[in-house]
C-alpha cells in the first residue's frame, strides 16, 4: 500500500531549509518526493500532517537503553541538591525496599549540591544494613554501603583493580566510593540470571523504548551487552521487545569483554531493527569524577591526570581482536590523553574498508589530535548536553588554556569531520529537543548569558543533522537513512511545531506528535 504524507513542512535535511510538499511511501521506503498534485494519484492512502513538521527519523547515536529503563524503575537521585537531600531520598526508599532486595539509586551529582559533599559509607550504613548501591550521573562512579562492598569482595585491604580505584578516606578507611573498573566488583555481584531477571530486563526495555518513541526517536545506538549477566540476557530481552512488540531500530555495540564470545557464537540479529554494532572499549573515565585521562594535570588537582582503563599493549590487542573479525571499534574518550592513546593504535590498525571507528565524547582535544582525526576513517559521537551539565565546573577542572578545544563541536564540524549526536542517557536527558537546544545555545534554558564557549555553537540545521545524517554515518548507513529521499528508509520524526521557526526557547516547547519507523506509525499523541 502506498501512503502519501503531506500537509506540513517536510524537511529533507539534505540541504539547509530544503523542504518538499509531499512524501510517498511503500514497503518501508520512501519511493518519491514532490508536490501533492504530482503524487496523490499514485497513493492508496493520504495522511495529512495537519500543519505538523516532519523530519528524517531522529536517532540517538549513543546511549544505554537498558540503563535508561532501569533509571525509570529505580530511585531517581538526579534532582537532589545536597547530600542530606540525597540521603533523605534513600531513607524514604529504604522503607519500601524488601530486605532481600538491593536498594538502587541513579543519577546523583555532587557538582549540583549546595555543599558539594558526597554522603559517606557510614551514613548509608545507618539507613540500611542490606546492600545500597547509588550510581553517579556519569556511570563512572558509584557509592555503596558496607553490605554492597562486601558483596563485591571489597574489604579495607582490597587493592584497587587495574583501570579503577576503591575510594578511601584520609585514614585509609573505605569511604564507599568506587571509580570506573572498581564499580564492576560490586555490580558483578548483583544476581543476574533466570527467567524473572530476563522479565525485569524486558520491563525496563519496554519503558525505555516507549519513552524514546514518545520523544520522536526512531532508534538508538546502545551499549548493553556486558552489564546484565550473560550477553544472551539483554539480547533475549531485545528480541522480545523489539522483535515482537516495537518497530524500532537499535544498533547494539558489543563491549570488548563479550565481543569475541558473541562473534564465535554466531549470534543472529533481527536486521534491520536489531543490528550488530562495533566493539565498545572504554579508554578513560569522566571529568566529573576527575578520572578522564588528561595530558596535563587537572587544573584543580595538580597531582592528578586521571586514569587509563587499559595499558597501551592491552588496547592494541583489543583493536587487533576487532580487526580480526573485520569490525570497527567504538571508544569512550573524554580526555586528550585518552584520544592520543586511541589514535596511536588506530593509525597503526585503521578501520576495515567500508567501516568507521567511532570516537565517543571527544570532550578535550587539541589541534594536533584534530589534525590526526581528519585523515582517519572515523565518526565522532558527540553529546551536546554535556556542555550545560558540565559547565561551569569544567572550567575549574580544565583551566582556561584547554577551553579552546573543549567540547568543540563547531570546530569539529567545520573541519569536515562526521559528527553524530546522542545523549549518553541515562547520563543526560534523553529528549532530543533538549539536546539540540544544548548544541545551539550551549547553556541551560533561561540562563542569562551567551552560552559557554559561544564560538562553538551549532546552527539548528547542524544540530538536527547530527541526529539524522550523523547517526546514519556512525553505522555506515548514510545511503539509506538520515534523509527524506527516494530509496531511503521511511523513518520520520513529526513534531507539533517547526524546529527552524521562532527562538530556541520556542523550539524547546516542541512535542513529538507522531513517530514513524519503516513506514509504520509507532507512536501518536491522543487527539
Amino acid at each position: 500500500m502506498k501512503k502519501l504524507w503531506f500537509g506540513g513542512p517536510i524537511y529533507t535535511m539534505e540541504r539547509e531549509q530544503e523542504t518538499v510538499e509531499a512524501v510517498l511511501v511503500e514497503n518501508e521506503k520512501v519511493i518519491a518526493v514532490g508536490t501533492v498534485d504530482e503524487l496523490k494519484n499514485r497513493a492508496d492512502e493520504l495522511i495529512d500532517l495537519q500543519g505538523n513538521a516532519m523530519y528524517p527519523g531522529f536517532v540517538d547515536s549513543h546511549l544505554h537503553i537498558l540503563f535508561q529503563g532501569e533509571k525509570l524503575l529505580r530511585l531517581d537521585l538526579s534532582k537532589a541538591t545536597s547530600a542530606e537531600e540525597m540521603l533523605d531520598l534513600v531513607r524514604e526508599a529504604a522503607q519500601t525496599t524488601p530486605s532481600d532486595k538491593w536498594l538502587f539509586g541513579e543519577g546523583w551529582n555532587e557538582n549540583n549540591f549546595i555543599d558539594k559533599r558526597i554522603p559517606t559509607l557510614e551514613e548509608l550504613d545507618n539507613i540500611r544494613k542490606e546492600p545500597i548501591l547509588l550510581t553517579r550521573v556519569c556511570h563512572h562512579v558509584a557509592l555503596g554501603n558496607t553490605a554492597a562492598l562486601r558483596a563485591g569482595g571489597i574489604e579495607k585491604t582490597t587493592p584497587s583493580p587495574a583501570g579503577g580505584e576503591i575510594g578511601r578516606d584520609a585514614n585509609g578507611q573505605l569511604n564507599g566510593l568506587l571509580y570506573d573498573q572498581a564499580t564492576t566488583l560490586v555490580s558483578n555481584a548483583i544476581p543476574k540470571e533466570g527467567d524473572s531477571y530476563i522479565q525485569y530486563l524486558v520491563d525496563a526495555l519496554n519503558l525505555s523504548i516507549d519513552d524514546m518513541l514518545s520523544k520522536g526517536l526512531t532508534g538508538g545506538h546502545s551499549e548493553d551487552m556486558s552489564y546484565f549477566g550473560n550477553f544472551k540476557n539483554p539480547l533475549i530481552a531485545y528480541e522480545r521487545v523489539v522483535g515482537e512488540k516495537h518497530h524500532f531500530r537499535v544498533n547494539l555495540l558489543r563491549h570488548h569483554t563479550v565481543f569475541e564470545e558473541m562473534m564465535e557464537s554466531n549470534v543472529r540479529f533481527d536486521d534491520p531493527f536489531i543490528e550488530p554494532g562495533a566493539m565498545k572499549i572504554f579508554i578513560d573515565g569522566a571529568l566529573g569524577g576527575s578520572t578522564a585521562a588528561l595530558i596535563e594535570p587537572y587544573a584543580d588537582n595538580p597531582n592528578n591526570k586521571g586514569l587509563f582503563i587499559h595499558s597501551d599493549e592491552q588496547l592494541e590487542s583489543l583493536v587487533k581482536l576487532a580487526r580480526k573479525y573485520h569490525e570497527a571499534i567504538a571508544v569512550h574518550i573524554i580526555g586528550d590523553a585518552a584520544a592520543e592513546q586511541v589514535l596511536n593504535v588506530i593509525e597503526k590498525y585503521p578501520a576495515p574498508n567500508g567501516k568507521r571507528d567511532r570516537l565517543i565524547h571527544c570532550c578535550v582535544l587539541n589541534e594536533q589530535l584534530i589534525q590526526r582525526m581528519m585523515v582517519l576513517p572515523v565518526v565522532l559521537d558527540l553529546q551536546p548536553a554535556f556542555v550545560p551539565s558540565d559547565f561551569p565546573w569544567a572550567i575549574d577542572r580544565l583551566g582556561e588554556e584547554r577551553l579552546k578545544y573543549a567540547y568543540a563541536w563547531k570546530t569539529l564540524i567545520d573541519r569536515g569531520l562526521m559528527c553524530a549526536a546522542g545523549t549518553d542517557a541515562p547520563v543526560e536527558d534523553i529528549d532530543p529537543i533538549a539536546s539540540i537546544y544544548a548544541a545551539v545555545e550551549r547553556k541551560k534554558p533561561k540562563d542569562e548569558h551567551e552560552g559557554y564557549i559561544p564560538a562553538e555553537k551549532l546552527s539548528r540545521f547542524e544540530a538536527i543533522r547530527a541526529y539524522t545524517v550523523g547517526s546514519a554515518q556512525a553505522i555506515g548507513k548514510e545511503q539509506e537513512r538520515g534523509l527524506i529521499k527516494p530509496g531511503y528508509d521511511a523513518d520520520f520524526s513529526i513534531f507539533d511545531r517547526d524546529l527552524f521557526e521562532g527562538t530556541s526557547e520556542d523550539m524547546l516547547k516542541a512535542t513529538a506528535v507522531q513517530t514513524v519507523v519503516a513506514g509504520r506509525i509507532v507512536f501518536k499523541t491522543q487527539s
